[in-house]
Parts: structure tokens; C-alpha cells; sequence
């Protein structure tokens, strides 16, 4: 095992960066998750630490060796890939065992830890049978246990869960969990399913176009996201962003306005007419029934509380067994914005029903609308 450094790495495809000034260093045995959208580099950063690729600037060190120059198969790393890449005239036995052969291992030792390996991943009943005889899952499970049969310093994981139904894509993202605590080998796992980033990881690096946005733990960033991507990437459903201009002490969205707290002055220093958005998560807007909604002592109350009041119309309702997501519109002066929200799966609307949502400034991102920039928290 070992830790996995990047400094100032640079990757160009003619006039295309992929990947521009990346450092980071992953602790020994630590779960490490490159998470972004499409073509944000993730992919490149992966098969950099590989080997599949070389960087055109930047140092790369796997332990205390630097490996710009050593080729893939000396870095004594394991990758898994997508399609899992199995042998397909060869039966599992002979895939675990294929990278173990290649090394000149004994032929004892070789059996002893294909069997060790297929019993932790319970294939071990699967060994006689080749790649075609096996369901999703278990070509999933093969190729993890070869790369885990080599014993490699790392593993490198590029979205091996993506060709999976939903359901065993939830238990195999909870054996990796378990299989990782196990064996403790340094991991960087590339995916853009922030579901498998928030679950799996110890740390989170999230890119886009070729640059790191934040790192940290996933409670860390879900909390203060560094900027309006971050918030709006990591989150499900996403994070609600709504723009605002800054009007006689309050924040304008169309025809309404939000009161701005004291204290969210003195921290923000507005300038009058300055826009901001303000983004709040769907599981932390308050919603009142449409026969509330009605209410303007309701309303009133809920200024003193500086928690502030939003008239919205539902568009759509989506059950989703234990609770509902409610996505409704609010007029913008010069368009509509969705706003979504969750309620429990007791709460019954349709569309066409107005209801009023409650916005709690303690809870409440400001990003600057030009950078994307935190503002607050």
C-alpha cells in the first residue's frame, strides 16, 4: 500500500486542456472519490495515476516514487474498469488468476489466493464457469477480485458500478464499502453518481472543466459547498438556486421580496440593485398547505421569525413512496424558476395548487451570480 501524490499535474490533447494544475495527496489506505460531469477530467486523472496516460507537466509519486516516466505495468497498480474487461475464453479461476501468472508467481500460491479471494467476494462456487455464464454482478465481482488477487500498492476504480441495475448497484457499493475496510489498500474511484461520492468516499474531489472545485469529507462539502457548482453537483434532488436582486433591504425574486436579516448585512455588505443567488436544498424549504397559504397572520408570523414567506404554484408532483417531491414554478421578471421541495407522502397536492414555502436564512447559500463564488456561509 501506498499514498498517491499529484503536484501541478497538466494534461493536453492538442488544443484541448483536459486537466490544468491538479495537486492533491491521498493518505495512505484512504477511499478517495474524483466525482464532476461529464468531461470535467476525472477520467483523465485516473488514467494518468495509471499510466494510461502521460501528463504534460506536473509530478506524479505513488509512495515516495516518482512515476512520470515508469510505464503502467510498474506502478504496481490495479485498475477496474467500466466493462469490467474480463477474458472471455477463460473461466473466473483463470481471470483472478491471469495477473498473478504474468508475475511468475508460484502456481500453490496462485491457487491458494484465487480461492482466499473468491470466498471474500462469494464467487468461489462461480470459479469453473467463464464471463458469458455470469450475470452483471458477478462479472463485476471477478474483475474486482483480479485486481484484489495481485495485492497492488493501489486501486483505481473507473464507474465499475455504472453497468448495473439500481438495486445491485446499492448492495455492490456496499460490499466495496465493506471490502475496503477489509483490506485498507488505497483507492481513487471515479464516478458521476454523487449518491456512490457521498456514500463511498473518505474524501471527495469534485472538478470541473479540468480544474479541482473543492475537497474535503462529504458531510464537509455538502455542508459549505466552496462555490454554486458544488452546491448544485452534490445533493439529491439538487440544491434550489434563485436569483435575487438586492432592493431597500431585502432580496427581489420577481414580484416578491425576502427581508434580509441585520446580521446577513453587516456579513454581505450589499450594494443596492447587486444580484445574488440564493440556493436552499429541496429537504430544508417548510411548506404550508394551500388552505394555509391563505393565512396573512400565518405570514406575518413567520417575518418576525425572520423565517421568510414564498408564495409558489405546483407544476408537478412526484410520489416517491415515503415522501413526495412538489417541483413548482416562481415568477422572475423575466421568466419562471423551478423550485422544488420535499414533503411527506401524506401531504396531497396537484398541479395548480399554490402553497406557501418557508425560507429560513439559516439554512440559506448566497453564491456572487458572475464567479459562483460562496458568499455565505
Amino acid at each position: 500500500m501506498a499514498n498517491v501524490r499529484l503536484e501541478n499535474i497538466t494534461k493536453r490533447y492538442q488544443n484541448v486542456t483536459a486537466i490544468e494544475n491538479i495537486s492533491f495527496k491521498i493518505p495512505d489506505g484512504e477511499f478517495w472519490v474524483l466525482v464532476g460531469p461529464s468531461g470535467c477530467g476525472k477520467s483523465t486523472i485516473m488514467r494518468t495515476i495509471a499510466g494510461l496516460e502521460t501528463a504534460n507537466s506536473g509530478n506524479l509519486y505513488i509512495g515516495d516514487n516518482l512515476v512520470n516516466n515508469i510505464p503502467a505495468r510498474q506502478r504496481d497498480v490495479a485498475m477496474v474498469f467500466q466493462n469490467y474487461a474480463l477474458y472471455p475464453h477463460m473461466t473466473v479461476a483463470e481471470n483472478l488468476a491471469f495477473g498473478l501468472r504474468m508475475r511468475n508467481v508460484d502456481a500453490a500460491r496462485i491457487k491458494e489466493r484465487v480461492e482466499t479471494v473468491a470466498r471474500s467476494l462469494s464467487i468461489d462456487h462461480l470459479l469453473n464457469r467463464k464471463p458469458k455464464q455470469l450475470s452483471g454482478g458477478q462479472q463485476q465481482r471477478v474483475a474486482l477480485g483480479r485486481a484484489i488477487a495481485r495485492s497492488p500498492k493501489v486501486f483505481l476504480l473507473d464507474e465499475p458500478l455504472s453497468n448495473l441495475d439500481s438495486q445491485l448497484r446499492d448492495d455492490t457499493r456496499a460490499e466495496l464499502k465493506q471490502l475496503h475496510q477489509r483490506l485498507g489498500i488505497t483507492t481513487v474511484y471515479v464516478t458521476h453518481d454523487q449518491v456512490e461520492a457521498m456514500t463511498l468516499a473518505d474524501k471527495i474531489v469534485v472538478l470541473n472543466k479540468g480544474k479541482i472545485q473543492q475537497i474535503g469529507s462529504p458531510q464537509s462539502i455538502y455542508a459549505k459547498p466552496a462555490n454554486r457548482m458544488v452546491a448544485a453537483f452534490l445533493g439529491n434532488p439538487a440544491m434550489n438556486i434563485l436569483p435575487a436582486i438586492y432592493v431597500n433591504e431585502s432580496f427581489q425574486l420577481g414580484n416578491q421580496f425576502l427581508a434580509c436579516p441585520p446580521s446577513l448585512q453587516k456579513r454581505l455588505h450589499p450594494k443596492e440593485g447587486q444580484g445574488f443567488d440564493l440556493g436552499i436544498r429541496p429537504e430544508n424549504i417548510e411548506f404550508f398547505t394551500p388552505s394555509a397559504a391563505e393565512n396573512d397572520d400565518l405570514k406575518r408570523d413567520l417575518w418576525a421569525l425572520e423565517k421568510v414567506p414564498l408564495d409558489v404554484e405546483v407544476k408537478v408532483v412526484e410520489p416517491l413512496g415515503r415522501e413526495t417531491l412538489i417541483r413548482a414554478s416562481l415568477p422572475l421578471l423575466s421568466a419562471e424558476t423551478t423550485v422544488q421541495l420535499q414533503v411527506p407522502a401524506s401531504v396531497r397536492c396537484r398541479s395548480g395548487d399554490r402553497l406557501t414555502v418557508q425560507l429560513d436564512f439559516d439554512r440559506l447559500f448566497i453564491f456572487d451570480p458572475s464567479t459562483g463564488e460562496a458568499l455565505y456561509p
